[in-house]
């Protein structure tokens, strides 16, 4: 004897070995044994076969209308076999009655299962509905399928060129037009940009790789909303002495000046001073909003994307020939030995006399070293500075910036012509700013601390650098209570940094807790944008390098080995994988045949010529 059961909600068959009250041991066409409960069992038959009740059964469903079924039925629920002979007019065979069985099963739209061999008619309206479903389901199926065949053949139908900017940066997988996209990428092999490329929707690289960044992060634009520009207090007290800042040429939020004075012997009064928008605005306001939207000024070759609206940064900045509120680090300093005797802060208001730019005092950094003069507007002053940062970098035992390391500068033209020039950080100019910020970061922060006023700390250990909320060492600099409070017009961070600050200097309770949400839901949003920031400004470096390698018909180029295939390409900061490259030790010079450049993909294929002499 055989017996048709259900086993985790499929049909199987199989032949009796034995047979309890209970349960059965069967076995299975395919030879395995098992034991099934009785209560399982829906047919007892001899004959056919089980596996050949399986295979005519599924013959007669298909031959069997689910709808005609439907019709028979009646409303009521309903065991297989009762319809099974309404069906055949009979008795049914084995097969017949296993056929009807499978067409129940096979059409839940139909038939709503009721226990194991008993079902229920859908109701009407419920079947219209669920039909409609299945109707509308398959029209879109094709439709999928026609929209990828188009594309199959770079022909890109208009309901997919509407959604070009989301397929490319934020496809909806539920669409239909998103699952044709990505079906003809698949057939053809090729990215989504490559394919709209081929399609003629993607005629301008550039366009593409910045819209990836503004579709991330400005989505409904680069404006600011309608704002107020905020005015300073006017009863702050004036600085002792005008001050000139130091920046690249190009920077418009300027954070930072410098002033120096001398004092009776031999010692003189150094004053850090720091943008103080923190006077103008507090948290919770409109600015505030927009601040914390953008968290940081984002910069890309060519273009820059400033966090406070321009308006905003011109009231505050450290320009040329106004006076602007600030906040003050005066340092007594003995010229002889750079020792710090006194130190104080003041919110006062600062008179700019200069923004000086580097380009401009590049003559400074050899004549420092070689004790010639320049000639240059506040030289002096900036020699002491000078001259003082060496003696703090020599007292923290760290360099404030990798000496010999290369930057480079992007300037694009109107025309989009790319100039990259590098420049080596370390020199005196490059010491002296970052030395007076480290300076500054660090006794604010400690000043914070001391006072236990909550603030956001950049520390580093184990090589990892993060944020914190707690005062701790940072490795990489050889200091403790490092934060960021020396750029608030351009960093989330320095901005809260500074309403904290302002807050203990005033004597007013400050505007967070350590524990605050509002605080850590900042420190952690903008850690990741600060990161993303980053990441898309090496993009858009590797974009203009490339870019500048077919501007200049570069057919050779030197470069650098950094390890096993990886190179450093001379004059760019590009690094690319040359797979033909021989075992070469780190820091061997070689020459590169340019292949191939891809800016589309970002990609860049080299093959190596010969290894230059050392």
């Amino acid at each position: 004897m055989h017996v048709l059961y259900e086993e985790e909600g499929e049909l199987r068959a199989g032949t009796v070995l034995s047979q309890a009250p209970a349960s059965l041991q069967i076995e299975t066409p395919h030879g395995r044994r098992s034991k099934i409960k009785a209560s399982h069992v829906l047919l007892n038959f001899e004959q056919p076969s089980a596996a050949q009740l399986l295979a005519d059964g599924e013959s007669f469903a298909r031959t069997i209308e689910a709808e005609f079924l439907w019709q028979c039925c009646g409303a009521g629920e309903f065991g297989y076999l009762e319809l099974a002979r309404d069906y055949v007019g009979r008795e049914p065979t084995a097969v017949e009655a296993a056929g009807v069985l499978m067409a129940l099963q096979g059409a839940p739209v139909y038939f709503y299962r009721r226990g194991r061999g008993r079902f229920q008619a859908a109701p009407e309206s419920t079947l219209k509905l669920a039909l409609a479903a299945i109707e509308k389901k398959k029209r879109v199926h094709e439709q999928v399928e026609a929209w990828t065949e188009a594309l199959a053949r770079f022909e890109c139908p208009p309901e997919i060129a509407a959604l070009r900017d989301e397929l490319l940066y934020a496809p909806e997988r539920a669409k239909p037009e998103t699952r044709a996209f990505e079906q003809a990428c698949a057939r053809a092999g090729l990215s989504p940009a490559r394919l709209f490329e081929r399609c003629g929707l993607l005629a301008d690289p550039h366009a593409y790789h910045i819209n990836r960044f503004l579709h991330e992060f400005f989505p409904r634009g680069t404006g600011f909303p309608e704002h107020e520009v905020p005015q300073g207090p006017q009863d702050l007290p004036p600085a002792e002495a005008p001050a000139f800042s130091l920046d690249d040429v190009g920077t418009t939020e300027i954070d930072d000046a410098f002033s120096v004075r001398p004092l009776s012997g031999d010692a003189v009064r150094i004053g850090i001073h720091i943008a103080a928008p923190a006077l103008g605005f507090g948290p919770g306001s409109p600015l505030d909003a927009i601040a914390r939207g953008r968290l940081s000024t984002a910069y890309m070759p060519g273009r820059k994307y400033t966090m406070l609206p321009e308006d905003v940064i011109a009231a505050w900045s450290l320009d040329h020939g106004s006076a602007r509120p600030a906040v003050s680090l005066y340092l007594d300093v003995a010229l002889a030995d750079g020792h710090i005797r006194a130190q104080t802060t003041r919110l006062e208001r600062v008179d700019v006399a200069a923004n000086l730019r580097h380009p401009q005092c590049e003559a400074l950094n050899a004549a420092f070293e070689t004790g010639t003069r320049a000639g240059l507007p506040f030289e002096e002053e900036l020699r002491t500075l000078w001259r003082f940062a060496s003696a703090l970098e020599q007292r923290r035992g760290r360099p404030s910036a990798g000496a010999a390391t290369l930057d480079y500068s992007f300037h694009v033209d109107a025309d989009q012509r790319v100039r990259i020039v590098p420049r080596v950080r370390g020199s005196p100019l490059d010491k002296l700013v970052a030395e007076l910020m480290i300076l500054v970061n660090t006794t604010w922060g400690t000043l914070l601390a001391e006072r236990e006023v909550a603030a956001i700390y950049r520390v580093q250990s184990t090589g990892k650098v993060r944020l914190s909320v707690h005062p701790e060492g940072h490795e990489g600099l050889g200091v403790s209570g490092y934060a960021w409070t020396s750029s608030p017009l351009r960093r989330y961070v320095d901005l809260l940094n500074q309403w904290q600050l302002v807050a203990a200097l005033s004597g007013r309770r400050p505007a967070f807790s350590r524990n605050s949400d509002a605080l850590l839901s900042a420190l952690r949003a903008f850690e990741v944008t600060y990161a993303r920031y980053d990441e898309h400004q090496r993009a858009m470096e590797d974009y203009w390098s490339l870019r500048w390698l077919l501007q200049e018909g570069v057919g050779r180029i030197g470069a650098t080995v950094l390890r096993e295939n990886a190179v450093r390409l001379d004059g760019l900061p590009l690094v690319s994988r040359v797979p033909s490259l021989p075992e070469l030790g780190p820091g061997a010079r070689v020459e590169l045949v340019v292949q191939q450049v891809d800016l589309l993909e970002r990609s860049l294929a080299v093959r190596y010529d010969r290894t230059l002499p050392g």
